[in-house]
């Protein structure tokens, strides 16, 4: 038990509230002493309620896919426009403007997005008019000073009693620290930790980035990949690399689905959420499109599907494909585990192929 001051030395005994505000405070001592249990705090249900009335109502940040002191992660597959979609959400909240479709409730303020994906200028490529005929890039996009982006000094010394990991850990934090912003964007979690399908490296990344939250009362949105998926089958948790570890920390998830009608359609659906209920489930996902109408590129908010319009459809000609690779990495020696892992299947459905004529 951690030691209680009861003899204090008093610098005005004839203060009366010297006294009192010590015997105040062994008060309030003794009844952290009582709560404190090791990694636990006890409190009555009563008392957690009462300590919750302080704090404010969770805004919403991105309709109900994302609301404020989350931890989220926005989950797809390559090129479906992860990038385009967070970046849009930053210039939202850096300038307390509205997306269409989704709603935001949040003060207008200041975002990082750390950018671990595009260099500056792929980056300017999507925010301006390309003009063919000069061959130049102009009419940008006005970003709002809010808007502040971070990606990584090539320059940069890594400290020797130090990993790169580790430092950029530590830069992450100090840019929060010195900004004093309350949202983060990380863009992508690949380069927090290096391999996050791995639950043994996806643990402390999610503890790390949970402490961030709760030491500086943050909003975290991190982007991160699928492995191969059957595009035929609805998205789930278990499409989000490391997603046993990696969904249990988070507070909400949503995926971009890519819709199999219309090569530049889009689909939003929630997978994991605490602070609503689940509105964009299989039977009410937001189908966008990605467009750039002048220099912006962008999501454009169209209206609410089902999943199942969008999923591509499993022929017959599809399960013979199938049938023929699963064969053919068999001849090679891979495992029947192995070609479950290559080819997205079910162990039973490996074991059925090969046993086919």
């Amino acid at each position: 038990m951690k030691a209680i001051n009861i003899n204090p030395v008093f610098d005005d005994l004839n203060n009366p509230e010297t006294i009192v505000n010590h015997f105040e405070k062994l008060q309030k001592d003794l009844e952290a002493e009582k709560e404190n249990k090791g990694l636990f705090k006890v409190k009555t249900a009563n008392q957690w309620i009462e300590q919750a009335k302080t704090s404010p109502i969770p805004l919403m940040l991105f309709g109900e896919l994302w609301h404020d002191s989350e931890l989220c992660i926005l989950f797809a597959d390559t090129n479906l426009g992860k990038s385009i979609l967070a970046v849009q959400i930053a210039d939202s909240i850096s300038k307390g403007k509205t997306i269409a479709g989704f709603k935001l409730e949040a003060e207008k303020q200041t975002v990082l997005y750390f950018d671990f994906e595009l260099s500056a200028k792929q980056f300017e490529i999507r925010y301006c008019v390309k003009n063919e005929a000069e061959k130049r890039l102009e009419n940008h996009y006005s970003f709002d000073e809010n808007f502040k982006r971070l990606e990584i000094n090539p320059d940069a010394e890594i400290p020797e009693n130090k990993s790169f990991e580790d430092y950029l850990n530590q830069s992450l934090e100090q840019s929060i620290t010195e900004t004093g912003a309350k949202i983060l964007i990380i863009d992508n979690l690949t380069y927090l930790k290096n391999e996050t399908e791995k639950a043994k490296d996806a643990l402390p990344l999610m503890k790390h980035l949970k402490a961030l939250k709760s030491r500086y009362g943050l909003s975290i949105l991190a982007l991160a990949h699928t492995p191969k998926r059957d595009l035929s089958k609805p998205l789930t948790r278990n499409d989000l690399q490391g997603s046993k570890m990696l969904i249990n920390f988070v507070d909400s998830c949503f995926a971009i689905g890519e819709s199999h009608t219309d090569k530049h359609l889009r689909y939003l659906k929630q997978i994991k959420a605490r602070n609503t209920e689940i509105i964009y489930d299989t039977e009410n996902v937001a189908v966008c499109q990605i467009q750039k109408p002048f220099n912006f590129l962008e999501f454009e908010f169209l209206g609410f599907g089902t999943e199942r319009e969008h999923l591509k459809e499993f022929t017959e000609k599809d399960r013979e494909s199938t049938i023929e690779k699963a064969k053919e990495l068999s001849q090679k020696g891979y495992s029947q585990r192995q070609i479950s892992t290559e080819l997205n299947i079910s162990l039973g459905a490996v074991n059925k192929y090969l046993k086919s004529k």
